[in-house]
């Protein structure tokens, strides 16, 4: 038996997988460490901050990048990591909220991203219902359009969509909806307790089953009445709940300023195949002793499809 210290970290990575390591160059795998210095470099690599007003969030609220960094002297982060960084007072002209969007070309495989969540404010009385989320989505073209896909994992520090207070991790997966009036076609999980700090994010979309998984442990399975049918972009958004939406509270009473962050320190993608958490892990370490800070080795769709950051 080969030991684990002599294999090179591209075996590694192809054990990981299950592929040889003459596929290395061809398999079908998107990686981002956020090992960067400027918005303009992670642009160049396909990414885009959304700047369009609209749904979800306060309405008539700014999303910017304005709340991007690239922090690099972070705990438990070897190579920096993305910070989204949102602020609010409860009115829209004073809420700025976050969101980063990769190429809608994903549908099939294995989506993974190493998040640290917070329960409280960096700065600013705390309460807000606020919503830190990694998730996969389609456009929606028209109301109830039934070719809608999305995939999310989404963490509610203070509660809300009609459980306000305690912090809850949740995972959705979507068929459609229309927001004039409010209506859903989804499947969700509600887990209750705080998950503050650092947490590895799992979710698979093969075999007509969408699995969530939270640092290794299974946390829910949605059905094939769910299931994408679109190829979806890879997101990340940091925003505040309105009043009303889906029964919540929305913002605490207090004109005082108060911001909200997130920090992403990688994201994967493995096209087609459903991996473990595990084996998502060696792929990254073997990735990250390679250097291989960024890959994109997953083909767009043909032709290639918009990119838009928004809803």
């Amino acid at each position: 038996m080969i030991k684990k210290s002599l294999l090179t970290s591209s075996a590694l990575l192809m054990a990981a997988t299950g592929l040889s390591a003459s596929a290395d160059t061809h398999t079908p795998v998107f990686f981002d460490d956020f090992h960067y210095q400027t918005l303009g470099a992670f642009y160049q690599n396909g990414w885009k901050a959304r700047t369009e007003t609209g749904h979800p969030g306060i309405a008539g609220a700014s999303w910017s990048a304005i709340g991007l960094s690239f922090p690099e002297d972070i705990a438990g982060a070897d190579n920096g990591v993305i910070r989204m960084s949102s602020v609010t007072d409860g009115t829209a002209a004073n809420t700025r909220h976050t969101q980063i969007c990769h190429a809608r070309k994903y549908r099939e495989g294995t989506y993974a991203a190493r998040i640290f969540f917070r329960d409280e404010p960096s700065f600013g009385p705390d309460g807000d219902e606020v919503i830190e989320t990694f998730y996969a989505i389609s456009p929606l073209e028209a109301p109830m359009d039934k070719n809608y896909s999305e995939t999310d994992f989404e963490y509610l520090p203070n509660g809300g969509w009609g459980s306000p207070d305690k912090p809850a991790m949740w995972t959705t997966t979507w068929e459609t909806f229309q927001l004039e009036p409010w209506t859903k076609v989804n499947e969700y999980t509600r887990v209750e307790g705080s998950y503050a700090g650092w947490r590895t994010l799992v979710f698979t979309v093969k075999d007509n089953r969408v699995r969530y998984y939270v640092d290794g442990e299974f946390f829910s399975e949605h059905s094939d009445k769910v299931y994408p049918e679109s190829p979806m972009s890879i997101n990340f958004n940091l925003w505040f709940m309105p009043e009303g939406a889906d029964g919540s509270q929305g913002p605490v009473d207090s004109p005082e300023l108060r911001e909200y962050q997130e920090d992403i320190d990688w994201v994967y993608h493995h096209a087609g195949v459903a991996l473990s958490t595990q084996q998502v892990n060696e792929a990254v370490d073997a990735l990250r002793a390679d250097r291989q800070y960024f890959i994109d080795r997953v083909p767009a769709t043909s032709p290639a499809l918009p990119s838009p950051c928004g809803l």
